[in-house]
């Protein structure tokens, strides 16, 4: 009897474990789930339309680029709505939004719809889309490019300081706030300014399908309202999101049902200075000592 009877509770022992075990597993299977839908559900699954904030200062991001490469690919994204709310920022972010766009733009349509402002860096993001939208009061245009530097000699004369450079030829760090920029320094940013501010000319002609000589009496660094870039070509139409989604309805034959999804754009966590900036505005680490070089930024004094 002893025997039978703890064979009897070793079989309800084995039972209860067993199931224990595959409550764990159904368990472990539902978060999978929930974290792979975390991690894809808005890139992989049922048919949608991405949107992408373009906000603040431009920089170059690399993560961002990445999330354009893949949102390309990605069959289930019908098209892409670019939301712009930005003054500009560097060259080589504005360049690198506009290539990411166009790469996007040969797999699926790319509205972009401007905010209370796009300018700059902004308006060279917005011409990678194959329709431009704008607001009647947005602020838009300032194509151009600029290079910022400062000359502090006479006040380090007067504070009794010297500052000495050796360098390898005359060129080589300039402009440099501790010396007078040579004429031969000027010209040479001047060159560098001219041939950017050529490039960004270049995008605008091809993009706004405008001859050249007009994109140039345009692009004197001016600011326009929304109704005045519809006026000169820069935009395509005065309205909102409902107005692109409206516009890939009747152009591109894209459902306004589907629903809107943000591309999502992986971040590293922030860094220790960038945590601290937090404290006192973020724009004075993350973005103030970030903007160097050839800037393309409707309002420098954000530097």
């Amino acid at each position: 009897m002893a025997l039978e009877a703890d064979r009897y509770f070793d079989r309800r022992r084995l039972k209860r474990r067993l199931g224990l075990w595959r409550v764990i597993a159904v368990v472990a299977a539902v978060a999978a789930a929930i974290v792979a839908f975390g991690r894809f559900g808005d890139i992989e699954g049922r048919n949608s339309v991405a949107t992408l904030d373009v906000t603040n200062v431009i920089f170059d991001d690399t993560r961002r680029n990445e999330a354009l490469r893949e949102l390309a690919k990605n069959t289930s994204v019908k098209a892409l709505i670019v939301r712009i709310n930005s003054p500009g920022g560097t060259v080589v972010g504005g360049e690198a939004l506009y290539f990411g766009l166009r790469a996007v733009a040969k797999e699926k349509p790319v509205v972009a719809v401007m905010g209370e402002v796009a300018t700059s860096a902004g308006y060279m993001t917005a011409i990678g889309a194959d329709y431009i939208i704008g607001r009647r009061s947005t602020i838009t245009g300032s194509i151009g490019v600029l290079m910022q530097t400062t000359e502090i000699t006479g006040l380090l004369t007067k504070l009794g300081i010297k500052a000495e450079t050796i360098k390898s030829a005359p060129l080589k760090a300039q402009p440099n706030p501790l010396e007078p920029m040579s004429p031969a320094a000027r010209a040479a940013a001047e060159n560098i300014i001219s041939d950017i501010y050529d490039m960004f000319v270049d995008l605008v002609t091809e993009r706004r399908k405008m001859a050249r000589p007009v994109v140039l009496k345009i692009a004197d660094g001016r600011v326009y309202t929304g109704r005045q870039a519809l006026g000169n070509g820069l935009i395509d139409a005065i309205g909102d999101m409902d107005t692109a989604r409206q516009w890939l309805a009747e152009s591109r034959d894209i459902a306004k049902s589907l629903p809107l999804r943000p591309v999502k754009i992986k971040r590293k966590p922030d860094s220790l200075l960038e945590r601290f900036g937090d404290l006192f505005g973020k724009t004075l680490f993350s973005e103030r000592l970030r903007l160097d070089g050839v800037i393309s930024l409707w309002h420098p004094a954000l530097r």
